[in-house]
């Protein structure tokens, strides 16, 4: 079976990386992209892992030698997805997952084809904002300007090919494993 890799976009702290570590245990032959990040690693996050925490000179050589597949600037640092892996895991004929933020998504959509995209949602605007809050790893001032940010990237829901409202995670993992053409048993999905 073909699988169409699938970017997973939504805003920050609607609970996409959350989602997908889901899928993953359901679904352990999905491959989940690791982008490369200038920012520092946040309490728990593992260098390879989580994100490949780079220099800002390491970063603008994968840019100038075409090594990223997108890349955006997002509050202050850049992230970018490497081409190569995703390229190689798509040619395997792995289900391949991306997530990434609106400006990246973009990019993806207008360079790699075929290619589909997903949107989780936040139930409410009040659930975001509590779920950015409750994270308690960042400054008030960060979180402000994220829920701004947040604001704006709602309006890109209009532009994928399915949305998921992440009222509860299991179901919204159950909805993607389902998209991404996987299928699920009832035991897979509980």
């Amino acid at each position: 079976m073909t699988f169409i890799p699938t970017v997973v976009v939504g805003p920050s702290g609607v609970g996409k990386g959350t989602v997908i570590a889901q899928v993953l245990a359901m679904c352990p032959q999905v491959w989940l992209s690791v982008s490369a990040t200038t920012r520092a690693p946040r309490p728990g996050e593992v260098n390879g892992k989580h994100y490949f925490f780079v220099s800002e000179p390491e970063f603008s050589d994968l840019i100038e030698h075409d090594g990223l597949l997108e890349w955006a600037t997002y509050q202050g640092h850049r992230y970018g997805t490497p081409r190569q892996a995703v390229i190689e895991k798509v040619e395997q004929g792995r289900a391949v997952l991306l997530e990434i933020e609106v400006q990246g998504a973009r990019q993806v959509l207008e360079r790699l084809r075929p290619v589909r995209s997903v949107f989780l949602a936040p139930p409410s605007w009040a659930d975001l904002e509590k779920r950015l809050r409750g994270r308690g790893t960042e400054p008030e001032s960060v979180i402000e300007q994220r829920l701004v940010t947040a604001r704006e990237e709602l309006a890109f829901r209009d532009h994928c090919d399915h949305v998921i409202v992440n009222r509860e995670v299991a179901s919204s993992a159950a909805e993607l494993v389902n998209f991404i053409g996987l299928g699920l048993t009832s035991d897979q999905a509980h």
